[in-house]
């Protein structure tokens, strides 16, 4: 039987730091370069950087460029989501920090991706709501965003990152601790910290819930419901790709730097200049 890892090999510091970063950066990416390089790319100015949204300026916006800059976030944490991804799997993948950081980030994104999809068509509001919206029926747009949200949530989704993920796992009888330690907590860190960051928009409580709370608790809700069944003597769990995270002070310093800029700078929002 392979070593059990212990509170020490998976220490929740550097775990909780790495999650900070990956969800952090998932959602910057999303706000700063999808939508606001789409603005950019449209000839829009964006006026207000915020952790949880980009306000730009619509007067005078023609549909078919509101409809590009309403895309750009979940295109983006698409794109960056499938490049980590392919890293990871290339790696086959690491059995360290950076490793997980680019399963964990990449997996954050797709989810982000596909839960907006989701969640638009859901609930009737979002980006893809402005993305489609007035190009057919609206019972038709809404079916249609849930019914492919569902699809590459419920279904792509596991089949994208649960492969990669086990490869992490050494197969022991530690298997739980592995599950609760790699996937449930770092939901439960990211999602405090983007309900942390999104209590100080200056925009009030109903986009706190819309933006960041469907964002982080419903968004990547994955990883707290996901199911990894345990396989002991798989060829993808062995004492070589095992993760072994332990306290590491590099991790843990820049996840606190992009706490506080992403709660104290972002939470508030930066004044975008012309």
């Amino acid at each position: 039987m392979l070593p059990e890892p212990n509170d020490s090999e998976l220490n929740r510091w550097t775990i909780g730091a790495i999650a900070i970063l990956a969800y952090c950066l998932a959602n910057l990416l999303h706000e700063g370069l999808g939508h606001g390089g789409a603005c950019l790319l449209m000839g829009v100015h964006a006026k207000v950087l915020n952790a949880i949204f980009l306000e730009w300026d619509s007067s005078s916006v023609p549909a078919f460029a509101r409809r590009i800059i309403a895309a750009g976030g979940g295109v983006i944490n698409l794109l960056t989501g499938m490049i980590a991804l392919a890293i990871v799997r290339w790696a086959r993948p690491r059995a360290d920090a950076l490793g997980y950081f680019l399963w964990l980030f990449a997996t954050v994104s797709l989810l982000m991706a596909f839960g907006y999809l989701l969640f638009s068509g859901v609930s009737g509001i979002g980006d893809w709501i402005m993305v489609f919206g007035g190009l057919a029926p609206k019972v038709v747009v809404r079916s249609g965003l849930t019914l492919v949200g569902a699809i590459l949530y419920f279904v792509v989704t596991p089949r994208l990152v649960v492969p990669p993920f086990r490869a992490f796992l050494n197969g022991s009888r530690a298997h739980e601790l592995q599950i609760r330690r790699l996937l449930r907590f770092p939901y439960v860190v990211g999602g405090i910290t983007f309900l942390a960051a999104g209590a100080l928009n200056p925009l009030g409580f109903k986009l706190l819930m819309i933006s960041a709370a469907s964002a982080a608790l419903g968004g990547t809700s994955f990883l707290a419901w996901c199911k990894i069944p345990e396989h002991p003597g798989s060829s993808d769990q062995s004492p070589e790709t095992a993760l072994v995270l332990r306290a590491q002070g590099g991790w843990i310093a820049a996840g606190a730097v992009m706490l506080v800029v992403f709660i104290g700078i972002l939470g508030p929002g930066i004044v975008l200049q012309h």
